[in-house]
């Protein structure tokens, strides 16, 4: 996907910070993952808030965390103008990339678990077709 972080921010807790590493590892994300209580399940959306209010500077921020929490967070961040958030699904694995400006949040997309997988399993054949290749 061509996919680079400015910074990678992660909940404490060990499966998140396992995800947050593995991404880190395959984007060649240089920096330390940052652990954020922000993140964590007992996170209120006020505490999102300011984490995101903290680095307001970075071109593309890469959060880790847990649901129900980013569900809410994420709907209400998008729903900004309205009295209650928006509805969206964020399954187990997913990927939502948001836009943020002065005035308004955007989801750009959604990328369901199935679809992140296919990324990894087209280059495997790729590679693995171009070494059976080489041998005949």
């Amino acid at each position: 996907m061509n996919t680079g972080f400015d910074l990678i921010v992660s909940s404490p807790l060990k499966r998140s910070l396992q995800t947050a590493t593995l991404v880190a590892t395959e984007t060649g994300y240089k920096s330390r993952v940052l652990q954020s209580d922000s993140l964590a399940p007992e996170a209120a959306l006020k505490d999102f808030r300011k984490l995101l209010d903290q680095y307001r500077d970075r071109d593309s921020v890469l959060v880790v965390g847990h649901n129900p929490s980013l569900t809410v967070f994420v709907g209400a961040l998008i729903a900004r103008a309205s009295a209650s958030p928006a509805r969206i699904r964020l399954r187990k694995g997913s990927l939502a990339k948001l836009n943020f400006t002065q005035s308004a949040t955007t989801l750009q997309y959604v990328l369901e678990p199935r679809i992140v997988r296919s990324f990894y399993a087209v280059p495997a054949k790729a590679t693995a077709s171009k070494s059976r290749r080489g041998k005949h």
